[in-house]
């Protein structure tokens, strides 16, 4: 079977997000089960029009250039063109491959509130958060997910936002995003947090930050980047002092062992975002039996594995798992309850049931 991913990225050529991260797993996993996979994404710099990643043929187009992606979801003809969340390019797929079959998973379905968050506290620019709006949430798009195949959605959270932005009858299937499970492995014997995340604006990591200071006897590791050259070099400035606190570049989990060195070693990660579908990192941390401490609670993750920072008082919520090591028996349940509804293997299997499902309906 040949599946095409539809997304806005990949994880890789300089944007690393929880959507391509998503689509590089399953693409990759794909690929080892003996199935044909390509990618149509966005053209990032150096990027070339089609490279090979992990068995991945992935295609690129001028991001202004929204013909030559029409073009590019004609040739490749695939079987089934999987959108990685919904945008133009889901309508663009439907209308030059009307006789493939067309899978969407809804993986952060904004409603305005949330626009509103993402309008205040840009990641590049208020004109660049305007043109996403546009191309990821129009008329258009909606009809492009109403006619699909079968929908999903990465969160429950998520899929009752989906139903409401796009106009479904229905609330969207649960289709969980894969994890591998790591094997155990030693916590560090200091007490550990990590933040693994984006450097910038709507993810604030400052709040991170500027926990260690409160707690000195505690390591904190913060990994990531800014979009934004000047906040990251910025940030890297005012926090570097720290002696607490180590500030890492940007971790990439697919070519990096350090990755995952830092969630081995961490007992608990902090996600101090304004708002979040349900991150990747959240699974990730679990399954390495790491306690999650958000300021947000996506299909209550955090108030069951970890705890929720009220009013952003993170302090408080690190104290709560620290004391009497809550953390560890938290993160346990974490790790249990992504082996049980994450697991890389099982997850894969369901993506594939429903692929066979929809290509074998006429």
């Amino acid at each position: 079977m040949h599946i095409c991913f539809i997304s806005g990225e990949i994880f890789a050529f300089g944007k690393y997000g929880g959507f391509g991260r998503a689509t590089r797993v399953i693409g990759s996993e794909l690929v080892k089960r003996n199935h044909q996979v390509s990618a149509i994404v966005p053209r990032r710099n150096h990027q070339k029009p089609i490279e090979e990643l992990d068995g991945i043929t992935v295609y690129s187009f001028p991001k202004t250039r929204l013909d030559k992606a029409a073009r590019l979801y004609h040739a490749i003809n695939a079987d089934v063109y999987h959108s990685q969340e919904p945008s133009f390019g889901t309508w663009l797929a439907q209308r030059v491959r009307p006789h493939a079959k067309h899978v969407v998973t809804c993986r952060d379905a904004r409603g305005p509130d949330d626009w509103v968050i993402e309008q205040d506290h840009p990641t590049i620019s208020r004109l660049a958060t305007r043109l996403t709006r546009i191309y990821e949430y129009n008329p258009l798009v909606s009809s492009a997910v109403r006619r699909a195949d079968y929908t999903g959605c990465a969160a429950h959270i998520v899929g009752e936002k989906a139903r409401q932005v796009y106009g479904l009858d229905r609330c969207p299937d649960f289709l969980p995003t894969p994890i591998p499970l790591p094997n155990p492995s030693p916590k560090a014997e200091k007490p550990t947090v990590c933040f693994l995340s984006r450097w910038d604006a709507r993810k604030r990591p400052e709040l991170f930050f500027d926990l260690a200071p409160e707690f000195p006897d505690v390591q904190f590791i913060a990994a990531g980047l800014a979009h934004d050259p000047r906040r990251d070099a910025d940030l890297r400035t005012r926090y570097g002092n720290q002696p607490n606190l180590d500030l890492l570049p940007l971790l990439n989990q697919f070519e990096d062992r350090a990755y995952h060195d830092v969630l081995s070693k961490s007992w608990i990660m902090v996600n101090t975002a304004l708002r979040e579908g349900l991150p990747n990192s959240f699974m990730e941390a679990a399954s390495y039996g790491c306690a999650v401490l958000g300021g947000v609670n996506p299909d209550s993750f955090c108030s069951r594995f970890g705890d929720v920072a009220r009013e952003d008082d993170f302090a408080g919520g690190l104290n709560r798992l620290l004391e009497g090591n809550t953390w560890k028996e938290r993160g346990q349940a974490g790790r249990n309850f992504v082996a049980n509804t994450f697991e890389k293997d099982n997850v894969l299997n369901l993506h594939l049931d429903i692929y066979n499902r929809v290509v074998s309906t006429p």
